[in-house]
């Protein structure tokens, strides 16, 4: 395992570094040609839909470089989840801000279980905010303040604020954390303990397992159905990151979109849900790299936006994925997101 000066977001997690051997599946991005045709835009069949997925990522991959492990899946009309992209799918990966999803649902498990509330009052002292140029509790300027526990994964998978991983940790320290997580299955989905019992950095999973975890989350076996649609409509608000999958969308299309970037020194990490028009967990995707990149690997390590070659590939790869799942559903649960409603103070 190899370990990083911790620079910039110091208080995030730790990790192996992805292979960059291909693991072949069905329909996957290796499996595709140079010379074979374009996929349609609108696919109408989940295997139409698959192609063109592979297609496309090996499309971007190739441009933007580095070391990717991914995993991508296109649900059939049956609701089963067959991939249309799986590459270094079981490597263990630098999770970085990717890994709040399994801080938030760990504290949410313990919500569901009535040993901690999302009214319960956190303290957000002087000493626990993280001075960095992320999220909002850096900015406050006026401690000690409390907010709800509520207010704090709002704030983590929002703006990806980092001082709100400190707040969870108030109420769910590492081990217990870690805990949770693996009685889930979860077992390389797991923070990394320090000295200070109620703080972590952010760790490892696999492209596999965090698709896992929101393959269970939209299928509702995760956590409760209050705590499933609390956390799907903070990751669909439109505060939630766009520059990578969503950057392409529309105000209303990025609302069908649960997604959670995450990045620290050269990874650049993406992973979410696509929901079809009537609302049903059809395109699951799981994106992590690493490495160099195209062009100038010093100004890359300092680009986390979409001008970054990987985070543009996503970019790219979003608009495609979201054309590609238009025109077919499922049978899988519906999640049907909020409805965005503009509003001018008063």
């Amino acid at each position: 395992m190899r370990r990083m000066n911790i620079n910039r977001r110091f208080a995030l997690g730790l990790g192996t570094v992805a292979a960059a051997t291909a693991v072949l599946g069905s329909g996957s991005a290796s499996a595709q040609t140079e010379d074979e045709p374009e996929i349609e835009r609108f696919p109408t069949t989940a295997e139409r839909s698959r192609k063109k997925v592979a297609q496309v990522y090996k499309r971007q991959v190739r441009k933007a470089k580095g070391t990717w492990s991914s995993y991508i899946t296109v649900a059939d009309p049956n609701g089963a989840c067959r991939a249309a992209v799986e590459e270094n799918a079981d490597q263990v990966v630098e999770a970085y801000s990717v890994n709040k999803i399994a801080v938030a649902v760990a504290v949410l498990d313990k919500v569901d279980r009535g040993l901690i509330k999302l009214t319960d009052r956190v303290e957000v002292t002087q000493a626990i905010v993280i001075q960095d140029t992320d999220g909002i509790f850096g900015l406050d300027g006026a401690y000690p303040s409390s907010v709800t526990v509520g207010h704090a994964l709002a704030a983590l998978l929002t703006v990806s604020d980092n001082t709100a991983v400190r707040l969870s940790g108030l109420v769910c320290p590492a081990l217990e954390l870690n805990e949770i997580l693996r009685s889930k299955g979860f077992v390389h989905t797991q923070v990394v303990p320090v000295a200070n019992p109620n703080r972590f950095f952010l760790g490892t999973t696999t492209p596999r397992e965090m698709h896992t975890m929101l393959q269970k989350l939209v299928e509702g076996s995760l956590l409760s159905p209050a705590s499933t649609q609390y956390v799907l409509n903070i990751l669909r608000s439109l505060t939630s990151f766009t520059d990578g999958a969503r950057l392409n969308l529309s105000s209303n299309e990025r609302l069908r979109v649960a997604t959670k970037a995450g990045w620290f020194d050269d990874g650049r990490n993406e992973a979410g849900v696509m929901f079809s028009e009537d609302g049903r967990p059809i395109l699951i995707y799981s994106l992590f790299a690493s490495g160099t990149f195209a062009g100038d690997k010093a100004a890359n390590d300092e680009n986390f936006s979409f001008t970054h070659p990987a985070v543009g590939a996503r970019a790219e790869l979003g608009r495609t994925m979201y054309d590609a799942v238009l025109k077919i559903t499922t049978t899988k649960p519906k999640h049907n997101p909020t409805v965005y409603r503009m509003v001018n103070g008063g």
